[in-house]
Parts: structure tokens; sequence; C-alpha cells
């Protein structure tokens, strides 16, 4: 049965996680782009002890929830699952895979077990002794948008980061810090939905010691460069660890594969992100206008995609 022209698409903004204002500002572009598309389109917040936004979808007879919620639970499997319960078509990956991408420990057993390159890490609780030393990244394993995230490059460092993350977080993940070029790669799945297809590569230098918070969202002198300087060979090598990366995990529709390429130009993968922003500064959107789709281009083709 062909799709209607018009859809009838809710956009799920918000939420209950610390990336809620990035999450609101993303919802926010993808409600207005999807209106460019010719959609008829509502904006809702959405919490675990409030559903209502879910009630009101299925009174108003929508085709399908488009989520734009960025953090553990709009973003790590949670809404996923409720959306699987209802059976709503929804944006992005299942339940299964939103949690595993979520979770970067995980992430990273998976990526290794089909022997994909990421960095030695290990996960960690309190008091208990790392097996490498500096210099380490230091982060939460279910954490977004580099927060509370630290490079620690002598060992009083690391104690410090350690002690005054265990506050908030009963686990942390150290991982060996890998000095190169920082990439992202966005894939969004092809019109036909078998595969995911790569996007321009960006290559992002930062003004501050690396790409944190503030430099993703409100900083304005990070630089994204879609003119990389590696060799072709070392380009498409990072491109297929991308959409591999995103097989394995199992991630449909779109997503975002973080990667350093050391001085040897190899790359080693970081995380993968399945909802990725769609701020002004977001790097998906930008791949994507890189490769002439636009924005309402793009959000249509990632509806339809859902509903298919």
């Amino acid at each position: 049965m062909p799709q209607p022209k018009k859809l009838k698409v809710l956009v799920l903004a918000g939420g209950p996680d610390r990336e809620r204002p990035v999450s609101l500002q993303s919802g926010a572009t993808v409600t207005n782009a999807l209106a460019q598309a010719g959609h008829d389109v509502r904006q809702r917040d959405i919490t675990p002890d409030n559903l209502a936004a879910l009630d009101e979808f299925t009174q108003w007879a929508g085709h399908l929830v488009f989520p734009m919620l960025h953090g553990a639970w709009g973003e790590g499997g949670g809404l996923q699952k409720i959306l699987a319960e209802r059976k709503l078509p929804h944006v992005g990956c299942r339940a299964d895979a939103a949690e595993l991408c979520m979770d970067k420990h995980r992430t990273k057993l998976v990526l290794i077990e089909h022997g994909l390159p990421t960095p030695p890490s290990e996960l960690l609780i309190a008091g208990q002794r790392a097996t490498f030393g500096p210099p380490v990244v230091v982060k939460p394993p279910c954490e977004g948008s580099s927060i509370d995230l630290t490079i620690c490059r002598d060992d009083e460092s690391l104690r410090r980061t350690r002690s005054r993350l265990r506050r908030r977080h009963a686990r942390l993940l150290v991982e060996r810090f890998v000095e190169g070029m920082e990439l992202t790669v966005g894939l969004v799945g092809s019109e036909d939905g078998k595969t995911m297809d790569a996007l321009p590569p960006i290559h992002i230098i930062p003004a501050t010691e690396f790409y944190d918070y503030n430099a993703k969202y409100d900083r304005d002198d990070t630089q994204y460069l879609f003119d990389i300087k590696l060799p072709k060979a070392a380009l498409a090598e990072v491109m297929r660890v991308s959409v591999e990366a995103a097989r394995v995990l199992g991630c449909r529709h779109m997503c975002r594969v973080d990667i350093i390429v050391d001085r040897e130009k190899r790359p080693w993968i970081l995380e993968v992100n399945t909802i990725p922003g769609f701020t002004s500064h977001s790097l998906l959107p930008k791949a994507a206008a890189r490769a002439g789709i636009t924005l309402p281009k793009l959000v249509d083709r990632l509806a339809r995609l859902a509903l298919a």
C-alpha cells in the first residue's frame, strides 16, 4: 500500500534526561523541517511519568512518532520499549539496539567481538584500580554529549576525576587516550531501507582541549571541515568501519559514529549515537546538506523509512 503524501507526525522532545535543553532545540528543528516538507506535525514533551503525548497521538490517528530525545531514557531504550509495546512506528533504533548503543562499554564489547577497532578500555566501580595508566579518557558509560567526560594525562588527574565523578556515577569507563584527528560519520537509511548510507565525514577541530558539551552546542569557534587531510584509502576505511559498526549494533534509519584517526591513519571507534542532534551546531544535518540532502528532505526520508 502506498504511503500517504501528507503524514501525521508526532515529534517528541524534552524528556527527563540531562540533555533536555538540546533535545528541545533538536525537536523544534525537526518539527519545522517536517512542516516544510508538507506534513502535519505536533511537538510534545514526554517523561516516564507522563505519556499523555502518546495517548493524544493515538486519538489523533497519527502515522508515526519522531523521537528527538537525547539521553539515557529517551535515547537508551526506555522510550523505545514503550513505543514497541504500543506498536507505534517510530524513527530510530528498536529498543534493544538503543539500549546497547547508549552503554559505551557494551557497545565496545560488540565492536571487539566483530573485529572492529575501538580503544582499549575497562569498566570500573569505586575503589577498583585501573590496569593501565594515563593518558586516559574517563567518562560515564551511559551519558551523551560528552557530559562528565574528562581527559586525564597524569595519575593525580585520574584520581581527582574518579573521586569527583563517583558521586554521580556508580561505574566509569576508563579508555586509552588516542592522539589524532576527531572525525564523525553520519549515516542514514538508504531509500529502500535495506542498508545504511554513509554521509561525508566531518573533521572536528574544537578550540577547547576536546569536543566537550560547550564546543558542541554553545561555542561558535569549533571548526567543521569536509576537506579532510587524509588519504582516500584512510577515509574509505573510516566510512567502512562506520557502516559496519551500525550494522553489527543493529542501528536503523539514522545514527552517527564518532571516530579518532591516529597518527598511523588508523580509525578507532569511540561511540555510536542513535539519535543524533538536529540543532544549529549538529553534524548529521551538516553532512546531509553536504551530500545535497536538505533538512526537509532528510526528515521526510527518515519518517518514510519508519513508516515502511
